[in-house]
């Protein structure tokens, strides 16, 4: 049917002010009144925000659930701050039905609080599940002498039993001298630290900066909006932090001044979502390591690429997942051990989209799972772990 320009004309404004109509009586009228008015009209009183929307997939394909992972796993990548016996206890019981034979505490300390975590896990019934890695102190930092200083209280920690160094993300980003100039990450002042690791031949492990959405305006085109959102302290404004890319030089220059000490760069080193870029890094840098926590998102959208990404650096990834949550394991398993489409993630604001399987190959899944991490950090218990199966593609 051809409708007239004029007619055409005449139903728009009609809708504009049926709909302007409404508008105004939802304005106005009683709670009552409007509850009255939408159930006449047939519509759904619920408003939902972009994290209630939640629709139910009709896609049928092969599901696995991973409830326990199919190797024995070591953790690189795990938080454990107010580490008491009963914790602990609780803990390890969560590691024995996930397959998780030992976690690495990133959060061991220096000095008496290493020295208290170390005990917890010495005196209990499990004392080989958990290994602590030692901290900085920037206590002291605008004193003179602190590089010595600093890597002569490493060297006490590690003759204490840690295994090896953990930085944080405020090195390079927030950890400042007194007169208010950022301290970066390759600072001479750290040289002596990270030579004392190379001699102690213990690895670090090092988190530098954050994924660069972060640092990029929080609009409509910011992929990781939502989670800035959830999260706004995670945003990194320009004029109160330094770039992205200013923090990678750095990191790399650390990497590269040092090669004699074995760096794991945390998190893929934020280029999960960017494997090229990753890749050039591991073929220039042979000291340098990643491990996988809190990117298993970015690889799970990339499943192809990944996966050959992994059978190519094979010898460089270990596992980590980060903050300890003992039912969040298994959409990593789930992501490394199947071919599985299309699941969720495990937090909804980390990614909007769904996740698909790497189906790991079996000698690549091991080295990922454990012997990566006992060929990095020294003095585990090796004799626990199976024998590799050869690696295929």
């Amino acid at each position: 049917m051809i409708v007239s320009p004029e007619l055409a004309a005449r139903r728009t404004t009609a809708d504009k002010i049926r709909l302007t109509g409404v508008t105004a009586a939802l304005r106005f009228l009683s709670l009552f009144a409007v509850l009255a008015l939408v159930g006449s009209l047939g519509l759904d009183a619920q408003d939902l925000g972009i994290r209630q929307y939640k629709p139910k997939s009709t896609l049928v394909v092969p599901a696995h659930t991973v409830a326990r992972a199919k190797y024995p796993v070591i953790d690189i990548h795990s938080h454990h701050d107010d580490l008491t016996p009963d914790r602990y206890a609780q803990v390890v019981r969560e590691m024995d039905g996930l397959n998780l034979q030992i976690l690495v505490n990133l959060s061991g300390g220096t000095g008496s609080e290493l020295l208290r975590k170390l005990d917890v896990v010495r005196t209990s019934a499990a004392p080989t599940r958990m290994v602590q890695f030692a901290n900085l102190d920037f206590s002291d930092i605008d004193q003179a002498g602190y590089g010595a200083r600093q890597a002569a209280r490493l060297a006490a920690d590690v003759k204490a039993g840690a295994r090896g160094l953990k930085i944080f993300k405020n090195f390079g980003m927030t950890v400042k001298y007194a007169n208010g100039a950022r301290v970066k990450v390759d600072d001479p002042l750290f040289d002596e630290v990270f030579e004392t690791c190379a001699r102690l031949d213990v690895p670090v492990l090092i988190h530098v900066g954050e994924p660069a959405p972060f640092f990029d305006t929080v609009d409509e085109h910011n992929e990781r909006w939502l989670e800035l959102q959830v999260h706004p302290e995670r945003r990194r404004p320009p004029e109160r932090f330094p770039s992205f890319e200013t923090l990678v030089a750095e990191r790399n220059h650390l990497f590269a001044k040092h090669p004699h000490t074995r760096f794991i760069a945390a998190h893929f080193g934020f280029h999960a979502n960017d494997l090229g870029r990753l890749g050039k890094l591991l073929d220039e840098l042979p000291n340098v390591y990643t491990e996988t926590g809190a990117i298993i998102e970015e690889l799970a959208r990339q499943p192809r690429a990944s996966r050959a990404f992994f059978v190519k650096y094979q010898d460089r990834i270990l596992f980590g997942k980060d903050t300890y949550v003992a039912s969040e394991y298994p959409i990593f398993f789930r992501t490394f051990e199947t071919a599985d489409e299309y699941f969720d993630g495990y937090r909804d604001y980390h990614a909007f989209w769904k996740l698909y399987g790497l189906d790991l190959p079996d000698g690549v899944l091991q080295k990922l799972y454990y012997a990566n991490a006992l060929k990095v950090v020294h003095g585990l218990p090796a004799a626990s772990f199976p024998p590799l199966t050869p690696a295929t593609n």
